[in-house]
C-alpha cells in the first residue's frame, strides 16, 4: 500500500479527524458557554446594556487568547514527551538491539500472533525500519496520534471566537426584556448545533451528544445566573 492509499484509506475513518475536530469542538463550545454564562451574569446583575456588552466582549477576546496559548502549551508538552521517548528508543536499539528486538516480538505475541511469527515479523519490520517500528508498536505513536501544537492551537482560538461570537451577538441586539433567558436559549441552541456537528464529523451518535452538552451548559450557566442575582449590583 504506497503512500497516497494509505492516507486516502485513513481519511475514510473518523479517528483521522480526532486531532483537530478535538480541538475545534472544545475550542467552539468553550466559546459558546464562556461567553454566554458571563452575558447572562452581568445581565442577571444589571439592566444596562453597556456593561453586558463590554463583559462579553472582553470575555470573547481573553478567551480566545487563553485558549490558543493553553492549547500550545499543552499540546507542545505532549510532543517534548512524544520526541523524548523517541531518542530513548533510539539509544536503546543503538545499545541492545537484540533485548529491543524480543520486546517487539513480545507485542506482537501478545496481540496474537504465534510466537515464531512474532519473532520472525519483528524481524522483518526491525529489518526494514526499527526505530519506526518501535515507536508505532512500542511507544504507540503514529502520523494519526502525534500532536501539532501550533495546529490545535489556532484550531481552538479561532474556533472560540466564531463559537464567543454567537452569543456576543445576541447580547448587542437582542431586546434588553428577558436578556438572561434570551441568551439561555440561544446558548443552548448553539451548544445543541455545535454538538450535533460535532457527533456528525466523528461518526457518534447526535443525540447523546446534543444532550450531553446541553445538560452541562444548563448547569453552567444556571450557576453563572444564580451567582450575578446574589452578588450582581445594578449599575445605575
Amino acid at each position: 500500500m504506497d503512500n497516497q492509499t494509505s492516507n486516502d484509506y485513513l481519511d475514510n475513518h473518523y479517528i483521522s479527524k480526532s486531532n483537530w475536530l478535538r480541538a475545534a469542538v472544545l475550542g467552539a463550545n468553550d466559546g459558546i458557554l464562556s461567553t454566554s454564562s458571563i452575558a447572562i451574569g452581568v445581565a442577571a446583575a444589571s439592566n444596562l446594556r453597556e456593561p453586558l456588552i463590554l463583559a462579553t466582549l472582553a470575555g470573547l477576546v481573553a478567551g480566545a487568547l487563553s485558549m490558543a496559548a493553553g492549547e500550545y502549551v499543552s499540546v507542545s508538552s505532549q510532543t517534548d514527551i512524544e520526541k523524548a521517548d523517541i531518542e530513548r528508543e533510539k539509544k536503546e536499539l543503538e545499545e541492545m538491539p537484540e533485548i529491543e528486538l524480543q520486546r517487539l516480538a513480545e507485542i506482537y505475541e501478545k496481540r496474537g500472533l504465534k510466537k515464531e511469527t512474532a519473532l520472525q515479523v519483528a524481524k522483518e519490520l526491525t529489518k526494514h525500519d526499527a526505530l519506526a517500528a518501535h515507536v508505532r508498536d512500542e511507544l504507540g505513536i503514529n502520523e494519526i496520534s502525534q500532536a501539532n501544537p501550533l495546529q490545535a492551537a489556532l484550531a481552538s482560538g479561532a474556533s472560540f471566537v466564531f463559537g464567543g461570537v454567537l452569543p456576543f451577538l445576541v447580547a448587542l441586539f437582542a431586546p434588553q426584556n428577558n436578556m438572561v433567558y434570551t441568551l439561555y436559549i440561544s446558548a443552548i441552541l448553539f451548544l445543541g448545533i455545535m454538538g450535533a456537528f460535532a457527533a456528525k464529523a466523528g461518526g457518534s451518535s447526535i443525540l447523546k451528544a446534543v444532550l450531553r452538552i446541553t445538560f452541562w451548559g444548563t448547569i453552567a450557566m444556571g450557576l453563572t445566573a444564580l451567582v450575578g442575582r446574589l452578588f450582581g449590583v445594578n449599575i445605575a
